[in-house]
Protein backbone atom coordinates (compact mmCIF):
# COMPACT_ATOMS: atom_id res chain seq x y z
CA UNK A 1 0.00 0.00 0.00
CA UNK A 2 2.46 2.64 -1.24
CA UNK A 3 2.01 6.42 -1.39
CA UNK A 4 1.94 6.43 -5.24
CA UNK A 5 -0.79 3.80 -5.15
CA UNK A 6 -2.92 5.84 -2.75
CA UNK A 7 -2.30 8.84 -5.00
CA UNK A 8 -3.78 6.99 -7.95
CA UNK A 9 -6.83 5.96 -5.89
CA UNK A 10 -7.43 9.57 -4.92
CA UNK A 11 -7.25 10.67 -8.56
CA UNK A 12 -9.58 7.87 -9.63
CA UNK A 13 -7.14 6.44 -12.17
CA UNK A 14 -7.00 3.08 -10.36
CA UNK A 15 -8.85 1.46 -7.48
CA UNK A 16 -7.63 -0.62 -4.52
CA UNK A 17 -7.81 -4.38 -4.69
CA UNK A 18 -10.72 -5.66 -2.61
CA UNK A 19 -8.30 -7.74 -0.58
CA UNK A 20 -6.76 -4.51 0.70
CA UNK A 21 -10.00 -3.26 2.25
CA UNK A 22 -9.45 -4.88 5.69
CA UNK A 23 -6.01 -3.28 5.84
CA UNK A 24 -7.48 0.08 4.80
CA UNK A 25 -10.11 -0.20 7.51
CA UNK A 26 -7.44 -0.89 10.13
CA UNK A 27 -5.34 2.02 8.90
CA UNK A 28 -8.31 4.37 9.12
CA UNK A 29 -9.33 2.91 12.50
CA UNK A 30 -12.81 1.99 11.33
CA UNK A 31 -14.72 -1.14 10.36
CA UNK A 32 -15.59 -2.50 6.93
CA UNK A 33 -19.28 -1.62 7.31
CA UNK A 34 -18.43 2.05 7.88
CA UNK A 35 -15.76 2.04 5.19
CA UNK A 36 -18.12 0.68 2.54
CA UNK A 37 -21.14 2.78 3.47
CA UNK A 38 -21.68 6.21 1.96
CA UNK A 39 -24.67 8.42 2.64
CA UNK A 40 -25.03 11.05 -0.08
CA UNK A 41 -27.92 13.00 1.39
CA UNK A 42 -29.40 14.09 4.67
CA UNK A 43 -33.15 14.05 5.23
CA UNK A 44 -35.12 17.29 5.48
CA UNK A 45 -35.53 16.71 9.21
CA UNK A 46 -31.79 16.17 9.65
CA UNK A 47 -31.02 19.36 7.75
CA UNK A 48 -33.54 21.37 9.77
CA UNK A 49 -32.06 20.01 13.00
CA UNK A 50 -28.56 20.90 11.83
CA UNK A 51 -29.56 24.48 10.96
CA UNK A 52 -31.14 24.84 14.42
CA UNK A 53 -27.83 23.61 15.82
CA UNK A 54 -25.98 26.25 13.80
CA UNK A 55 -28.20 28.97 15.23
CA UNK A 56 -27.52 27.76 18.75
CA UNK A 57 -23.78 27.73 18.01
CA UNK A 58 -23.87 31.32 16.73
CA UNK A 59 -25.53 32.48 19.94
CA UNK A 60 -23.30 30.49 22.29
CA UNK A 61 -19.94 30.20 20.50
CA UNK A 62 -20.01 32.89 17.83
CA UNK A 63 -20.43 33.05 14.07
CA UNK A 64 -17.01 31.64 13.22
CA UNK A 65 -17.67 28.40 15.11
CA UNK A 66 -21.01 27.93 13.35
CA UNK A 67 -19.48 28.69 9.97
CA UNK A 68 -16.77 26.09 10.54
CA UNK A 69 -19.37 23.52 11.58
CA UNK A 70 -21.34 24.20 8.40
CA UNK A 71 -18.19 23.95 6.30
CA UNK A 72 -17.31 20.59 7.87
CA UNK A 73 -20.82 19.23 7.32
CA UNK A 74 -20.82 20.33 3.67
CA UNK A 75 -17.48 18.54 3.17
CA UNK A 76 -18.96 15.45 4.81
CA UNK A 77 -21.96 15.46 2.43
CA UNK A 78 -20.55 17.11 -0.72
CA UNK A 79 -23.42 16.03 -2.98
CA UNK A 80 -26.25 17.05 -0.63
CA UNK A 81 -27.59 20.13 -2.39
CA UNK A 82 -30.37 20.73 0.15
CA UNK A 83 -27.78 20.91 2.95
CA UNK A 84 -25.62 23.37 1.01
CA UNK A 85 -28.68 25.51 0.20
CA UNK A 86 -29.99 25.62 3.78
CA UNK A 87 -26.57 26.22 5.33
CA UNK A 88 -25.74 29.03 2.89
CA UNK A 89 -29.03 30.86 3.44
CA UNK A 90 -28.82 30.52 7.21
CA UNK A 91 -25.23 31.77 7.34
CA UNK A 92 -26.09 34.64 5.00
CA UNK A 93 -28.99 35.67 7.23
CA UNK A 94 -26.91 35.34 10.38
CA UNK A 95 -24.42 37.85 8.96
CA UNK A 96 -27.23 40.43 9.15
CA UNK A 97 -28.63 39.33 12.49
CA UNK A 98 -25.43 39.03 14.51
CA UNK A 99 -22.41 41.31 14.87
CA UNK A 100 -19.66 39.67 12.79
CA UNK A 101 -16.16 41.01 12.36
CA UNK A 102 -14.91 41.08 8.73
CA UNK A 103 -18.00 39.47 7.15
CA UNK A 104 -16.41 39.64 3.69
CA UNK A 105 -14.13 36.74 4.63
CA UNK A 106 -17.17 34.49 5.03
CA UNK A 107 -18.98 35.94 2.02
CA UNK A 108 -16.15 34.78 -0.23
CA UNK A 109 -16.96 31.17 0.65
CA UNK A 110 -20.72 31.75 0.53
CA UNK A 111 -20.38 33.15 -2.97
CA UNK A 112 -18.65 29.98 -4.17
CA UNK A 113 -21.54 28.00 -2.67
CA UNK A 114 -24.07 30.15 -4.53
CA UNK A 115 -22.14 29.59 -7.74
CA UNK A 116 -22.56 25.84 -7.26
CA UNK A 117 -26.24 26.20 -6.39
CA UNK A 118 -26.83 28.42 -9.44
CA UNK A 119 -26.30 25.29 -11.56
CA UNK A 120 -28.99 23.36 -9.68
CA UNK A 121 -31.73 21.47 -11.53
CA UNK A 122 -34.23 22.78 -8.95
CA UNK A 123 -35.59 26.14 -10.07
CA UNK A 124 -36.21 27.55 -6.58
CA UNK A 125 -32.63 26.79 -5.51
CA UNK A 126 -31.18 28.03 -8.79
CA UNK A 127 -33.14 31.30 -8.80
CA UNK A 128 -32.37 32.06 -5.14
CA UNK A 129 -28.66 31.43 -5.71
CA UNK A 130 -28.62 33.66 -8.79
CA UNK A 131 -30.41 36.34 -6.76
CA UNK A 132 -27.67 36.22 -4.15
CA UNK A 133 -24.95 36.38 -6.82
CA UNK A 134 -26.67 39.45 -8.28
CA UNK A 135 -26.59 41.10 -4.85
CA UNK A 136 -22.90 40.31 -4.39
CA UNK A 137 -21.99 41.67 -7.83
CA UNK A 138 -24.07 44.81 -7.34
CA UNK A 139 -22.52 45.52 -3.93
CA UNK A 140 -19.04 45.27 -5.48
CA UNK A 141 -20.00 47.67 -8.24
CA UNK A 142 -19.83 44.94 -10.90
CA UNK A 143 -22.94 46.23 -12.61
CA UNK A 144 -22.43 44.55 -15.98
CA UNK A 145 -22.09 41.18 -14.29
CA UNK A 146 -25.17 41.85 -12.17
CA UNK A 147 -27.22 42.74 -15.25
CA UNK A 148 -26.00 39.64 -17.06
CA UNK A 149 -27.15 37.49 -14.14
CA UNK A 150 -30.51 39.27 -13.98
CA UNK A 151 -31.13 38.40 -17.62
CA UNK A 152 -30.77 34.70 -16.78
CA UNK A 153 -33.76 34.78 -14.40
CA UNK A 154 -36.90 33.21 -15.86
CA UNK A 155 -40.02 35.19 -16.73
CA UNK A 156 -43.41 33.68 -15.91
CA UNK A 157 -46.80 35.32 -16.51
CA UNK A 158 -48.50 32.78 -14.21
CA UNK A 159 -48.38 33.39 -10.47
CA UNK A 160 -48.22 29.89 -8.97
CA UNK A 161 -48.85 31.01 -5.40
CA UNK A 162 -51.93 33.03 -6.33
CA UNK A 163 -53.36 30.14 -8.35
CA UNK A 164 -52.90 27.78 -5.39
CA UNK A 165 -54.61 30.19 -3.00
CA UNK A 166 -57.63 30.54 -5.28
CA UNK A 167 -57.78 26.75 -5.73
CA UNK A 168 -57.62 26.11 -1.97
CA UNK A 169 -60.35 28.66 -1.34
CA UNK A 170 -62.63 27.04 -3.92
CA UNK A 171 -61.97 23.63 -2.32
CA UNK A 172 -62.86 24.92 1.12
CA UNK A 173 -59.27 24.66 2.36
CA UNK A 174 -59.58 28.03 4.03
CA UNK A 175 -56.62 27.77 6.40
CA UNK A 176 -54.20 26.95 3.58
CA UNK A 177 -55.64 29.77 1.44
CA UNK A 178 -55.44 32.27 4.31
CA UNK A 179 -51.79 31.42 4.92
CA UNK A 180 -50.94 32.17 1.29
CA UNK A 181 -52.87 35.45 1.22
CA UNK A 182 -51.20 36.61 4.43
CA UNK A 183 -47.79 35.73 3.00
CA UNK A 184 -48.60 37.71 -0.13
CA UNK A 185 -49.62 40.74 1.94
CA UNK A 186 -46.36 40.60 3.91
CA UNK A 187 -44.33 40.12 0.74
CA UNK A 188 -46.21 42.84 -1.13
CA UNK A 189 -45.83 45.42 1.63
CA UNK A 190 -42.14 44.58 1.96
CA UNK A 191 -41.71 45.18 -1.77
CA UNK A 192 -43.48 48.56 -1.45
CA UNK A 193 -41.24 49.51 1.49
CA UNK A 194 -38.14 48.56 -0.51
CA UNK A 195 -39.30 50.58 -3.52
CA UNK A 196 -40.07 53.62 -1.35
CA UNK A 197 -36.66 53.49 0.35
CA UNK A 198 -34.93 53.26 -3.03
CA UNK A 199 -36.97 56.18 -4.38
CA UNK A 200 -36.07 58.13 -1.23
CA UNK A 201 -32.37 57.43 -1.83
CA UNK A 202 -32.80 58.59 -5.42
CA UNK A 203 -34.44 61.82 -4.22
CA UNK A 204 -31.58 62.48 -1.79
CA UNK A 205 -28.96 61.84 -4.49
CA UNK A 206 -30.79 64.26 -6.80
CA UNK A 207 -31.00 66.87 -4.02
CA UNK A 208 -34.80 66.82 -3.82
CA UNK A 209 -35.46 67.16 -0.08
CA UNK A 210 -39.20 67.85 -0.35
CA UNK A 211 -39.72 64.71 -2.40
CA UNK A 212 -37.66 62.72 0.10
CA UNK A 213 -39.82 64.02 2.96
CA UNK A 214 -43.00 63.05 1.09
CA UNK A 215 -41.66 59.54 0.50
CA UNK A 216 -40.73 59.25 4.19
CA UNK A 217 -44.30 60.21 5.13
CA UNK A 218 -45.64 57.54 2.80
CA UNK A 219 -43.21 54.94 4.16
CA UNK A 220 -44.35 55.63 7.72
CA UNK A 221 -48.01 55.40 6.70
CA UNK A 222 -47.59 52.08 4.90
CA UNK A 223 -45.57 50.59 7.76
CA UNK A 224 -48.13 51.62 10.39
CA UNK A 225 -51.18 50.78 8.29
CA UNK A 226 -50.04 47.21 7.68
CA UNK A 227 -49.08 46.60 11.31
CA UNK A 228 -45.36 46.09 10.86
CA UNK A 229 -43.06 46.33 13.92
CA UNK A 230 -43.09 49.86 15.33
CA UNK A 231 -39.36 50.49 14.92
CA UNK A 232 -39.58 50.10 11.15
CA UNK A 233 -41.48 53.36 10.69
CA UNK A 234 -38.33 55.30 11.65
CA UNK A 235 -36.17 53.87 8.85
CA UNK A 236 -36.95 56.53 6.25
CA UNK A 237 -36.56 59.50 8.60
CA UNK A 238 -33.24 58.14 9.83
CA UNK A 239 -32.00 57.88 6.24
CA UNK A 240 -32.78 61.55 5.65
CA UNK A 241 -31.12 62.62 8.91
CA UNK A 242 -27.99 60.57 8.14
CA UNK A 243 -27.76 62.02 4.66
CA UNK A 244 -27.85 65.52 6.17
CA UNK A 245 -25.39 64.55 8.95
CA UNK A 246 -27.97 66.05 11.31
CA UNK A 247 -26.87 64.80 14.73
CA UNK A 248 -29.84 66.23 16.61
CA UNK A 249 -32.36 64.64 14.24
CA UNK A 250 -30.50 61.31 14.29
CA UNK A 251 -30.48 61.26 18.08
CA UNK A 252 -34.18 62.12 18.28
CA UNK A 253 -35.02 59.27 15.89
CA UNK A 254 -32.68 56.72 17.48
CA UNK A 255 -34.01 57.52 20.96
CA UNK A 256 -37.39 56.21 19.77
CA UNK A 257 -36.24 53.58 17.29
CA UNK A 258 -33.80 51.60 19.45
CA UNK A 259 -36.17 51.04 22.42
CA UNK A 260 -38.93 50.12 19.95
CA UNK A 261 -36.73 47.34 18.57
CA UNK A 262 -36.82 45.70 22.00
CA UNK A 263 -40.62 45.75 22.21
CA UNK A 264 -42.78 42.67 21.73
CA UNK A 265 -44.45 42.44 18.35
CA UNK A 266 -47.42 40.12 17.99
CA UNK A 267 -48.75 40.10 14.39
CA UNK A 268 -51.57 37.73 15.37
CA UNK A 269 -53.39 40.62 17.06
CA UNK A 270 -53.95 42.14 13.61
CA UNK A 271 -56.59 40.51 11.35
CA UNK A 272 -54.22 40.64 8.39
CA UNK A 273 -51.91 38.10 10.06
CA UNK A 274 -54.27 36.04 12.18
CA UNK A 275 -52.67 32.73 11.20
CA UNK A 276 -49.08 33.83 11.90
CA UNK A 277 -47.55 30.96 13.85
CA UNK A 278 -44.42 32.46 15.42
CA UNK A 279 -44.90 35.84 17.04
CA UNK A 280 -42.12 35.08 19.50
CA UNK A 281 -39.73 34.46 16.63
CA UNK A 282 -40.57 37.90 15.24
CA UNK A 283 -39.80 39.50 18.58
CA UNK A 284 -36.51 37.61 18.79
CA UNK A 285 -35.63 38.76 15.27
CA UNK A 286 -36.20 42.42 16.17
CA UNK A 287 -34.07 42.02 19.29
CA UNK A 288 -31.19 40.49 17.30
CA UNK A 289 -31.46 43.27 14.73
CA UNK A 290 -31.23 45.81 17.56
CA UNK A 291 -27.98 44.26 18.77
CA UNK A 292 -26.52 44.22 15.27
CA UNK A 293 -27.66 47.79 14.60
CA UNK A 294 -26.04 48.98 17.83
CA UNK A 295 -22.83 47.23 16.78
CA UNK A 296 -22.94 49.10 13.47
CA UNK A 297 -23.61 52.41 15.22
CA UNK A 298 -20.50 51.83 17.32
CA UNK A 299 -18.18 50.73 14.49
CA UNK A 300 -19.29 51.89 11.02
CA UNK A 301 -17.89 55.07 9.52
CA UNK A 302 -21.24 56.54 8.46
CA UNK A 303 -22.24 56.90 12.14
CA UNK A 304 -18.88 58.26 13.34
CA UNK A 305 -20.22 61.83 13.65
CA UNK A 306 -22.64 60.63 16.34
CA UNK A 307 -20.11 58.96 18.61
CA UNK A 308 -18.75 62.19 20.10
CA UNK A 309 -22.17 63.08 21.48
CA UNK A 310 -22.71 62.44 25.19
CA UNK A 311 -26.46 61.96 24.68
CA UNK A 312 -25.82 59.33 21.99
CA UNK A 313 -23.43 57.35 24.19
CA UNK A 314 -25.88 57.55 27.08
CA UNK A 315 -28.62 56.21 24.78
CA UNK A 316 -26.42 53.30 23.75
CA UNK A 317 -25.87 52.37 27.39
CA UNK A 318 -29.61 52.67 28.05
CA UNK A 319 -30.39 50.08 25.36
CA UNK A 320 -27.71 47.78 26.75
CA UNK A 321 -24.80 48.38 24.37
CA UNK A 322 -21.37 49.65 25.36
CA UNK A 323 -18.68 50.36 22.78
Amino acid sequence: MSTPAVNKWEKGSTYPDITLLPALARLLRTDLNTLLSFQEDLSDVEIETFVDHLDQMVQEQGYQAAFQAAWDKVQEYPTCEALLYSAALYLEGALSLYPVQQPEEYQTTLETWYQRLARSDTQEIRDTAVGMLISYARNRGEFSKAEELIQTLPDSPIDKEEQLAILYQRQGKYEQAQGIWEHRILHGVTEIQTALMNKLEWALLRKRPQEAEALADLYETVTSLFCFPGWMRYNARLQIALDAQDGDACFAILSQMLPAMKETWDPQTHPLYASADDAGGSTFLSSRLADTFCFELSTHEEYAFLRDRADFNALMETVGHRS
